[in-house]
């Protein structure tokens, strides 16, 4: 009789040590443990666009730039080709929610944005704010190429020098 309640009690706490714990962040309501499934959540205002400035300025600016063109001593010393966030063509394919997910993850040899240095509000805040830097570029900004020059017919006598 003992036996067969001793292998059920064994069988239980087994599979309740294998089964994946849950995660859970001291300090952290559910809403910041993960980010939202749709697009950004917050809608910016000067408060929260000066705290992404100097979210940015104090953990992204070193390797990004102040502007966000990626040319910055550090990443060429790192060997990092970083995107120019001021061409609006280099972040238009990624959603806010690839980008909350590189900043709190890292990714490369970026590091990840601890929840202990930036809350979620403030992460999707800097994701507003690094999209600023391409406004008023224009989508098409490459460079005007230069007008074609016609060369004189074949059989054009050549100046003499």
């Amino acid at each position: 009789m003992l036996k067969p309640i001793l292998l059920v009690s064994a069988v239980t706490l087994f599979a309740f040590c294998a089964a994946p714990a849950p995660t859970i962040v001291l300090g952290a309501s559910p809403q910041e443990t993960a980010p939202p499934a749709s697009s950004n959540p917050v809608k910016p205002t000067t408060a929260s666009q000066a705290q992404a400035k100097s979210l940015y300025a104090r953990d992204c600016a070193l390797c990004h730039g102040e502007s966000g063109n990626g040319k910055t001593d550090l990443a060429k010393d790192m060997q990092l080709t970083l995107l120019d966030w001021t061409n609006p063509k280099s972040l238009g394919n990624r959603s806010d929610k690839e980008l909350f997910h590189v900043i709190r993850e890292g990714k490369d040899k970026m590091p990840s944005e601890d929840a202990g240095r930036a809350k979620n509000d403030e992460v999707w805040n800097l994701i507003i704010y690094i999209r600023g830097f391409s406004k008023g570029q224009p989508a098409d900004a490459q460079p005007t190429p230069a007008a074609p020059t016609e060369a004189p017919p074949a059989d054009a006598p050549k100046p003499n020098n």
